[in-house]
């Protein structure tokens, strides 16, 4: 008996132990950074809209910026599409869908919160960097899902 509560305490002080370390994943040192690519792409983008001299310029910035982000948020889309297996792509798609009411929803939210009268000219400045952030976020998280593949 004495020898089996010796065994349990030393189990459980040993699955504490193992409780308490961190989790560690080692990634495919072969696999494409397709994140730090992206961001590298979206970087001129978002420099244009950060150093626009005026409104107008940053309001252009920004349009440019979020025409690249849905070219990018279709390609990581697609790309991630071909990698899932056809029950994994019919739930992709609804979630897709899903994900692209949201975003509508939330320009709503975005067009009728930051207005002109709420927040002067840089209204629009401020719904351009809110809308590409959202759709940013969204191309990353694709693009994490794809490295698992």
């Amino acid at each position: 008996m004495k020898t089996f509560n010796t065994l349990y305490k030393a189990t459980c002080v040993l699955l504490s132990l193992l409780c308490m370390m961190p989790a560690i994943a080692i990634d495919n040192p072969d696999t494409p950074d397709l994140v730090g690519a992206f961001r590298l792409r979206a970087l001129v983008f978002e420099k244009a809209a950060n150093n626009a001299s005026n409104n107008r310029a940053s309001l252009l910035a920004y349009a440019d910026y979020q025409t690249f982000l849905d070219k990018e948020l279709n390609q990581a889309y697609s790309l991630l599409l071909t990698k899932l297996p056809p029950p994994q792509q019919a739930e992709l798609k609804t979630a897709q869908g899903h994900w692209l009411a949201f975003r509508d929803a939330e320009f709503e939210l975005i067009k009728h919160n930051w207005t002109r009268e709420n927040f002067g000219s840089s209204a629009g400045i401020s719904q351009g960097a809110y809308r590409c952030s959202l759709i940013e976020n969204r191309v990353i998280q694709l693009l994490h899902y794809v490295k698992n593949y």
